[in-house]
């Protein structure tokens, strides 16, 4: 296969994609002001899951565009298409819920849709840590679980459009619960159990793929040379903002979080397109050492801010009796002033002398 012709093969499957997931929001745009049922996530966290979504598909475009030679790309560009069926079933089963009789078989699409999205994407996620950054497995102990991942994906997709309701969490905080969209093709009784009982099986074996292949990362890491190193501290990096993206999430507001996690996912789009393509690949170095030095300098600033003001605080209790609180907050932002530069320098050693440094011989 030619360049050109792979070029064209990967923009038109991207292409499909993104037209899934616009046909998406236009369907939120056009159910906007109609109000959803209790217990539905909200127009507005519908359409969020659509966006995050996009960046799926530009990145297996970009990549298998550009490297046609390397699966990676490929890879990507198949998650885009399970990304675009599950962000868009639940989308289409919310209308058709507040505007009965306006789409056609909404309970067997949304079902279908979630269902096969789902596979898709926890089939091909493993894959995602197995073949980075090159496309190719570690070594060849790693090709059992490879095989077995694709095996378990088959039989998964095959059983998914008889299971009673729709797979994964997709559809389930929605109103699942409520038997609203009950798969209308999905088998009953014993049968229905049985499917029900080997397809959880089948995630939990995917699921566990998923984690031994992170682990892959570690091995890879050790045997990998000084550019496949780079390539992999960068998806390491924006990896590590999404993870505290997930942890996040159980302490902010649901606005809050969706904007952190549109920039952590999107950045972790841009930090393995710049693996891939090579792009600035060797400005890694410096970003982990920038964020390491100011990331500290932020923590340590903040302490220093709080413990000065209640200090402040409680010495001008004593003394005037009155709660000065103005006053603590200019007393914490001069002893800040003051020590910004000698703290920025002392951090900025410490991480040189004794991470990068470290790293440096090692390579």
């Amino acid at each position: 296969m030619s360049r050109r012709t792979a070029a064209c093969i990967a923009w038109s499957v991207c292409t499909a994609s993104l037209l899934i997931m616009a046909l998406g929001l236009l369907v939120v745009f056009f159910g906007w002001s109609a109000p959803l049922p209790t217990g539905w996530h909200p127009w507005t966290y519908l359409a969020n899951e659509v966006l995050l979504a996009f960046g799926a598909p530009i990145l297996g475009g970009l990549i298998a565009s550009r490297r046609p030679e390397n699966p990676y790309g490929w890879l990507w560009l198949g998650l885009g298409i399970g990304f675009a069926l599950a962000t868009f079933a639940p989308v289409y089963a919310a209308y058709a819920l507040v505007e009965p009789g306006s789409l056609p078989a909404p309970r067997t699409l949304a079902s279908l849709g979630v269902s096969e999205g789902y596979v898709i994407t926890i089939s091909l996620a493993p894959f995602l840590f197995l073949v980075f950054p090159n496309g190719r497995l570690p070594s060849r102990r790693w090709r059992l679980l490879a095989w077995n991942t694709v095996a378990v994906g088959t039989v998964l997709a095959i059983l998914a459009p008889y299971l009673p309701e729709p797979a994964g969490q997709f559809m389930k905080p929605i109103g699942i619960e409520a038997r609203q969209f009950m798969n209308p093709i999905g088998m009953e009784g014993s049968t229905g159990e049985m499917i029900g009982i080997l397809f959880y099986g089948g995630e939990l074996v995917l699921l566990g793929a998923i984690v031994i292949s992170v682990l892959s990362l570690v091995s890879r890491y050790r045997g990998a040379g000084f550019e496949e190193r780079q390539q992999l501290k960068w998806f390491a990096y924006a990896a590590a903002f999404v993870s505290v993206y997930i942890l996040l999430t159980f302490f902010l507001s649901d606005v809050l979080v969706s904007l952190l996690g549109n920039v952590a996912l999107f950045g972790l789009y841009a930090a393995i397109a710049i693996a891939i393509l090579r792009h600035h690949l060797y400005d890694i170095d410096l970003l982990i050492n920038r964020t390491l030095v100011y990331g500290a300098l932020t923590v340590v600033i903040a302490g220093i801010f709080v413990i000065i003001g209640e200090v402040v605080q409680e010495l001008l209790l004593i003394v005037t009796k009155q709660e000065e609180s103005w006053l603590s907050v200019i007393v914490s932002a001069l002893a800040i002033s003051a020590l910004f530069e000698p703290l920025k320098d002392r951090i900025e050693h410490f991480v040189d002398s004794r991470i990068f440094s470290k790293e440096g011989n090692s390579n």
